[in-house]
């Protein structure tokens, strides 16, 4: 990945998400964003997919655009009532942040089937989603991230 930075839109987004639902082959009974990325992703899949139960799981594994040496996973939700849970974020990038919260909820709930979801995906990563929409090419400027800084 080089080190140029390119801005991803609100209507680029919006797209890909409904590229994401259309590839997205499984049923499942709860959505889990991974904060703060996954998060938007969630809120909107839990609409279109008519589902109250969406849930967050909280990560810590950069600063800015520099990657910690672990990760952390907190506030993790109660999810005992699911049977399959899918987890969305942004992007997965090394697979750290994902690795860990399988690791973390798989332990925790050693019943409940995890499907995950992501817009992006590095080929490089430890693990891939189940589905995703796209491989970056460069570092991702997210709407979410950007716009609110613009005056």
């Amino acid at each position: 990945m080089t080190s140029r930075k390119v801005y991803y839109s609100y209507s680029e987004y919006r797209e890909d998400l409904k590229t994401l639902i259309e590839k997205i082959d499984q049923d499942f009974d709860a959505i889990l964003g991974i904060a703060r990325g996954g998060l938007s992703i969630a809120q909107m899949l839990g609409e279109y997919y008519d589902l109250r139960e969406v849930y967050s799981i909280n990560t810590i594994g950069y600063e800015d655009t520099q990657k910690n040496d672990t990760v952390e996973v907190f506030n993790i939700p109660e999810l005992k009532e699911s049977k399959k849970v899918l987890i969305v974020d942004d992007i997965v990038d090394s697979g750290d942040t994902l690795v860990e919260v399988l690791a973390v909820l798989n332990e925790k709930y050693p019943n409940i089937t995890f499907v995950t979801a992501s817009l992006f995906y590095k080929k490089t990563a430890k693990i891939a989603p189940n589905w995703y929409v796209k491989e970056p090419e460069s570092w991702i400027k997210f709407f979410w991230s950007e716009d609110l800084r613009k005056r």
